[in-house]
């Protein structure tokens, strides 16, 4: 099935309720049943809001996708839904006005955008697919008066601010305080259960489409500087990163170095 990119020739890729419009019912049943069988449903926020009445109603939940590298959110921007990823690779970032750029977070199927979105209109950062995407909308005044109602949905909520919390808190942990292998091979620790989580997992070799750009503006160094640590690693038999894989040959080392304690 071809990707339907929503906002095609604007110079940011906006979802927004009048591009909603240019989605068929055919891409809303082909959606909507991939929900039903989704194999990430209950590891995020939407496998609790699709178990609510509120699923039921129409316009409760968007569909729409992206291609790589297109923008997806705008930070600052206003918008009526809570977004959830339901495949591909995306991230979160903040953008300085001279191109610099800091991710955040990166996200994978499951991830919700933001859980703040939930209690605000706007993003506080921007963010773009990584890869080719879907994701889904859902009305953020369906979810807040399901919230009231639903203790389950508060849980849900509440569960996902708290790790985007963790996650905040780790990361300005290690910018901070951490050296470049330590930023490094943190980052890889953080992202490989959560891979694990959604792929089957051989010999230790992981799905990873980050280039080295996308890791270097995760942990505030340059390219190059990525590229010696990287290969550092390599050297050292702990990790190689090649075409899109990443194989880990020691674990317990590569733990020594990226835990935060």
């Amino acid at each position: 099935m071809q990707l339907q990119l929503l906002g095609s020739g604007r110079k940011h890729y906006v979802i927004q309720r009048t591009q909603r419009a240019r989605l068929t019912n055919h891409y809303e049943n082909t959606f909507a049943s991939i929900c039903v069988t989704c194999p990430h449903r209950e590891t995020g926020l939407c496998g609790t809001l699709l178990e609510s009445e509120a699923c039921s109603q129409p316009g409760w939940q968007h569909f729409a996708a992206a291609r790589a590298g297109e923008q997806i959110v705008v930070r600052n921007q206003p918008y009526d839904d809570v977004f959830v990823l339901c495949a591909g690779w995306a991230f979160r970032y903040f953008q300085l006005s001279d191109g610099r750029r800091q991710i955040l977070k990166f996200l994978l199927p499951g991830d919700a955008f933001s859980s703040a979105a939930v209690f605000e209109k706007s993003f506080p950062f921007s963010v773009k697919a990584l890869t080719e995407v879907q994701l889904s909308g859902f009305v953020r005044s369906e979810i807040r008066a399901r919230c009231a109602a639903n203790p389950d949905i508060q849980s849900a909520v509440a569960s996902s601010c708290i790790a985007d919390f963790r996650d905040a808190t780790e990361l300005l942990t290690s910018l901070g305080q951490r050296s470049a292998e330590e930023r490094i091979a943190h980052l890889l620790l953080h992202l490989m259960p959560r891979i694990a989580a959604r792929n089957v997992i051989r010999e230790q070799r992981y799905p990873f489409p980050l280039r080295q750009q996308h890791i270097a503006d995760a942990v505030g160094l340059t390219p190059v500087h990525v590229s010696r640590v990287l290969s550092l690693f390599r050297d050292r038999r702990l990790v190689a990163l090649s075409e899109g894989t990443l194989t880990v040959f020691n674990l317990p080392e590569l733990e020594r170095i990226g835990t935060l304690r």
